[in-house]
């Protein structure tokens, strides 16, 4: 991990940055060496790379403490310190030891029926990071992430094999105690938790090793997920079934899979309409031409009339982000930026003042007559 530079360098920002100084540090980077950019240079491809490596990580909060605290490590399977960088969440559950009283401790409330019935698993949650285009056009990512599974070795008992859990001898298998209490000549009983069994009506004098008789284990899963078209950033997706396993036979619970989608280099998005600024010649906004304009599935010709002005928008129809789950498909609006030629020679100046020279007020729009509205207007007073 040597050779790898500093995030924080390769985005030239300081280490307590907010988000808003990280984005705006990845969009300016990622124009300056966007391969559209530089066609076949091996070097600005490489910076490229670089840079969205070190945004992937910068932006997402769980990442970045992990790279705060480890550095490069942090996303080194070697090292041991995780895989792929994705996050997973445990819904209820804490560390390992807290385990046996997420599930068979209190929280659960209610009487013996609802403490030895199903119970659904816990909702987790987990984070995918994708580019722009694939965000419009939809992929398949394939991401790791850790859940709580029912025991393989004891099937979720939590005995060890050849042995199985007993019934409680103090509640009788119901879990529950009835408590009398005596006060002032009357008597008064209530129902508490058993103490002997936590709850379960069931005591494991043999727990099993792989779950130490919990009947539940921590596991890393990897999963392909298929993200539709037109989807945006910091929406979900739930993946029913692939969170918790459920207790007593209970369903599983879901995972809830967040969606993170890079800034792009050039569009920006709203909604499903994308937006970007294409800077032209004065010559072509004078006399009109046929440009070249970015799209999604590369640039395309599109001819502009004489006479365009600087901030003209136009809108190329059907060229957006798709719309999730239709053929339909948002607009590209891209605003024509008039670049004014620097350091022109002497001869070059020389044309422009008989250019200028020649023009008429009629040539213009809102010069032609300015001055005498102007004037106007203040004669009326």
């Amino acid at each position: 991990m040597a050779d790898k530079r500093d995030y924080y360098e390769v985005l030239g920002v300081q280490k307590g940055a907010d988000e808003a100084t990280i984005k705006k540090a990845y969009r300016s980077l990622a124009k300056k060496y966007h391969p559209d950019l530089h066609p076949g240079d091996k070097e600005a491809e490489k910076n490229f790379k670089e840079v969205n490596e070190a945004y992937d990580v910068l932006s997402d909060s769980e990442k970045r403490a992990k790279y705060d605290q480890y550095g490069h490590a942090a996303f080194d399977p070697a090292a041991g310190a995780g895989a792929g960088g994705y996050g997973g969440g445990f819904g209820g559950f804490g560390d390992f030891g807290d385990i046996f009283s997420s599930f068979f401790g209190g929280g659960f409330g209610g009487g013996t029926q609802r403490r030895n019935g199903p119970v659904r698993g816990d909702d987790i949650g987990a984070r995918v990071s994708i580019s722009f285009e694939e965000a419009a056009f939809g992929v398949k990512k394939e991401i790791n992430y850790n859940r709580i599974a029912r025991c393989p070795d004891c099937a979720g008992s939590g005995a060890a094999k050849g042995s199985s859990a007993e019934t409680c001898s103090k509640c009788r298998g119901s879990g529950q105690m009835t408590v009398t209490q005596r006060l002032g000549g009357m008597q008064f009983n209530s129902q508490t938790t058993c103490d002997a069994c936590r709850g379960k009506g069931k005591i494991i004098k043999n727990p099993c090793n792989n779950c130490r008789g919990t009947g539940f284990i921590r596991i890393s899963k990897k999963l392909e997920v298929s993200i539709p078209a037109g989807i945006d950033d910091g929406e979900r997706i739930a993946l029913r079934g692939q969170g918790n396993d459920g207790r007593n036979g209970g369903a599983a619970g879901d995972l809830i899979l967040q969606v993170m989608v890079k800034p792009h280099a050039i569009f920006e998005r709203d909604g499903y309409n994308i937006y970007c600024e294409v800077p032209i010649p004065v010559t072509d906004a004078i006399l009109g031409a046929e440009i070249e304009i970015p799209t999604l599935e590369g640039t395309e010709k599109y001819t502009i009339p004489e006479g365009t002005q600087p901030g003209t928008r136009f809108t190329m129809r059907g060229k957006g982000i798709p719309y999730v789950n239709s053929t339909r498909r948002g607009d590209l609006i891209f605003v024509v930026n008039v670049e004014i030629p620097r350091s022109l020679s002497d001869k070059q100046k020389e044309e422009v003042r008989a250019f200028a020279g020649d023009c008429k007020e009629s040539n213009y729009g809102k010069k032609s007559g300015f001055f005498k509205r102007i004037f106007d207007k203040f004669n009326k007073k």
